[in-house]
């Protein structure tokens, strides 16, 4: 005969199981993986275009190939506020060019891939945050923008483990590195 917390503890499992499978959850699931890839792709067509010159956002001239700089435009002519002078201090460095860089093609393969979110919602938070404080304050709002939106984005996307789905995700966190040491998660 089943003792009542052993009842209790089954009930509680089958509901938790159905519940993970309702269509409910699979939308969430499969939305904030949509958002994951989209948001990846921002971050690694932002890479690629500072790389080769597409002329989307960087003309071909100035691509990081040819000789250009990726942080020297924007932190020399585009930055405001009161980091105005520490960032176009930086702006044309080599090693800002190639964090700014490396971060964003780590954290855009990151994305794509469902792997290391932890670590990529730590980065891009981060690159996001740096990038807003380059313009303070925001040209259409007195503190808000699409940085810190990101930002919280990715934080959400981590905490969800939104590279599960249509993602590595799973496959990343069996790793034994992944499971000994979580926050590579």
């Amino acid at each position: 005969m089943e003792t009542m917390t052993a009842t209790i503890e089954r009930v509680t499992a089958e509901n938790t199981a159905a519940k993970a499978g309702t269509v409910h959850d699979r939308a969430v699931r499969y939305i904030l993986a949509g958002t994951r890839l989209a948001l990846g792709w921002i971050f690694l067509w932002a890479f690629v275009d500072k790389l080769f010159g597409f002329g989307m956002g960087t003309e071909q001239k100035n691509a990081w190939i040819n000789g250009g700089s990726p942080t020297k435009g924007f932190l020399t002519f585009g930055v405001a506020g009161p980091f105005k002078d520490v960032y176009t201090s930086i702006a044309g460095a080599a090693w800002a060019d190639w964090l700014f860089m490396i971060g964003l093609a780590g954290i855009g393969v990151a994305l794509l891939l469902g792997i290391g979110m932890r670590i990529a919602a730590v980065a891009g938070g981060l690159l996001l945050v740096l990038m807003w404080t380059a313009v303070l304050p925001p040209e259409n709002n007195p503190f808000m923008d699409d940085h810190l939106i990101y930002a919280a984005v990715l934080a959400v996307l981590a905490l969800v483990n939104a590279g599960d789905t249509v993602g590595l995700g799973r496959v990343w966190a069996a790793l034994p590195i992944v499971r000994r040491m979580p926050w590579l998660r």
